[in-house]
């Protein structure tokens, strides 16, 4: 039995893997959990299955080395998937040093820690061991408005935003522990996920979320930004893959192949609301494009993302599988029959939830 340690498994895209391996593979593996519990660490997301026995959850910073010290001790890692990152943009523009401290120093800690586990006594590594650096498209900066330009693993890194430097910092530490000491890592950088659980200061739950409740639809700039948008399923599936065949030391790019402006995406939310949304619900009536309010741009704001997700496809056989169309679909939906979720991530109550379900474990 494989046993995983999964960080920040507690958010958005790490409780979709975890639920996405278990689906897959069953009782053949274990998973352990670690996660600090931020603002965006939500363990509702994981509530049906906190119960299995080969799931373990562990509270806990991935700065804090004694702490990630002791979960390799205590047990034989096989994988690392690392997604336990400070991400919002937004948030990084007002507290730098937050993103520095959590993506490249906590990077560091998780890397030390495997490394003191995995490595033999003559330098080299165990066997079958991997860690999986999961980064963003956003190292690669911007990009024209040229339909034929694409981000490529060969594109120079030139990060834009103290978040997107905190994630191509910590890219090259990876990086830099392959060329080093021949440490087993592979990285992948997405473009834009999206599907259920995304905490909703990201732009689509944000946007479903103002609009049900009938508040101003924010568009930053002139809404024409491109982002290349990735259902989160399919991106669970990539690392899975990436994980168990990607070469060493190798980069591949997540996408989604679905780009879109970000005024097109509202678009799209605000027509599918309104078609979901049965005529006695009180609500339909304030889902209009009149919400929708343009403000002041986002400093140093990328004007175009759009992914080439080519050597993954021909290296591992990994594509997108999900259309926009059908993923927003399928999203609008989860978040309309989870509206306590919705209510409780909002209000700050879902931090009750740990407090209640793990106060006495």
């Amino acid at each position: 039995m494989k046993t995983y340690l999964v960080t920040g498994g507690a958010g958005f895209i790490g409780s979709n893997y975890i639920h996405y391996m278990f689906d897959k593979y069953g009782d053949s593996i274990r998973i352990i959990n670690v996660d600090k519990l931020t603002y965006a660490g939500n363990l509702e997301n994981l509530k049906d299955i906190e119960d299995r026995p080969n799931y373990t959850f562990v509270k806990a910073d991935i700065c804090d080395a004694e702490a990630i010290g002791k979960v390799f001790a205590e047990n034989d890692i096989d994988r690392v998937v690392h997604f336990a990152a400070e991400s919002h943009v937004d948030r990084s523009i007002k507290n730098p040093e937050v993103f520095v401290q959590t993506n490249v120093v906590g990077t560091a800690v998780m890397l030390n820690s495997a490394k003191a586990a995995w490595e033999n006594e003559d330098g080299s590594f165990k066997e079958n061991k991997r860690f999986l650096h999961v980064s963003t498209d956003e190292v690669y900066g911007t990009l024209p408005d040229d339909p034929n330009a694409y981000f490529y693993e060969t594109t120079p890194i030139d990060p834009h935003s103290p978040y997107s430097s905190s994630k191509a910092s910590s890219d090259l530490i990876v990086k830099a522990y392959v060329d080093t000491y021949k440490f087993p890592a592979v990285i992948t950088n997405c473009s834009n996920n999206y599907g259920p659980y995304q905490f909703p200061e990201k732009l689509i739950p944000l946007i479903i979320n103002n609009a049900l409740a009938g508040k101003n639809l924010p568009v930053y700039g002139d809404g024409k930004n491109v982002r290349d948008w990735l259902y989160v399923m399919d991106h669970a599936k990539g690392i899975d893959m990436a994980t168990e065949k990607g070469r060493i030391g190798e980069r591949y790019n997540i996408g989604g192949h679905n780009e879109k402006q970000n005024i097109e995406i509202i678009n799209i939310i605000i027509e599918t609301l309104q078609e979901l949304l049965p005529d006695s619900d009180p609500r339909k009536a304030n889902v209009t494009k009149d919400l929708i309010t343009y403000v002041t741009d986002r400093k140093g704001h990328d004007r175009r993302y759009a992914i080439a997700p080519d050597k993954i496809k021909e290296e591992i056989g990994w594509y997108p599988e999900t259309m926009f169309k059908d993923g927003i679909r399928l999203t609008i939906k989860w978040y309309l029959e989870n509206e306590d979720w919705m209510k409780n991530v909002t209000s700050g109550d879902y931090q009750k939830y740990y407090e209640g379900m793990y106060a006495n474990r």
